[in-house]
């Protein structure tokens, strides 16, 4: 049975949705952000070194990183939801699987972090936007070429490009003259599974 050490409003409700997308069975341990510091508790440090969410436990496995999560429960899901059979759309996949922490994440994350600096952080954030900008732009104009990112059916890398997006909705305001984003994720938040994560997950702010 897998275990996943899920974090409230965080990336690992990525994980859950996955898993119900994939039928696997597994538990949750619900994990408290700090009221202070809004981290993860040190609780968490017992499951791995780095005491963050998302990890998952499997037998004598311990798994860290979204981006590795996936991959493995992919994996051991006999590649369902993994990379399409074409060759374009194969790197379209690994490209989103990747983009979504490696490029898409940062600069919303730094957004967050601006957005708690008193006096000059809005400044900051003005200046910052046009680079969170370009990014959604870019994602805006893959949907307007394909339903899903990789291709015409829906993958691991939709599920991985779902928290940043859903974060850019509150932070950056994502939606907002993005049609195909917007409608990209009304489709996501209508799926039976992605439902049935909300309810093993608990609150999700950004659903």
């Amino acid at each position: 049975m897998i275990t996943v050490h899920h974090l409230e409003n965080s990336r690992s409700q990525r994980i859950l949705w996955l898993l119900e997308e994939l039928g696997l069975s597994y538990t949750v341990r619900r994990h408290e952000r700090n009221k202070a510091t809004m981290l993860a508790p040190a609780e968490l440090r017992r499951v791995h070194p780095l005491g963050k969410a998302p990890v998952i436990e499997d037998g004598d496995h311990v798994v860290a990183e979204t981006g590795a999560i996936i991959e493995y429960l992919v994996e051991k899901a006999d590649g369902r939801l993994g990379p399409p059979a074409h060759r374009a759309d194969v790197l379209r996949y690994r490209h989103f699987l990747h983009y979504a922490e490696g490029s898409l994440m940062p600069p919303l994350f730094t957004t967050l972090v601006l957005s708690r600096v008193p006096l000059f952080g809005k400044a900051a954030i003005k200046k910052f936007r046009p680079m969170v900008d370009v990014h959604l732009d870019y994602v805006e104009a893959e949907l307007a070429q394909r339903p899903w990112f990789a291709g015409k059916e829906i993958t691991a890398a939709d599920v991985m490009m779902s928290f940043p997006l859903e974060a850019a909705v509150t932070r950056a305001a994502a939606t907002q003259g993005r049609p195909h984003i917007a409608a990209w994720l009304e489709k996501i938040h209508a799926r039976p599974a992605y439902q049935a994560a909300l309810k093993a997950g608990g609150p999700y702010a950004y659903a």
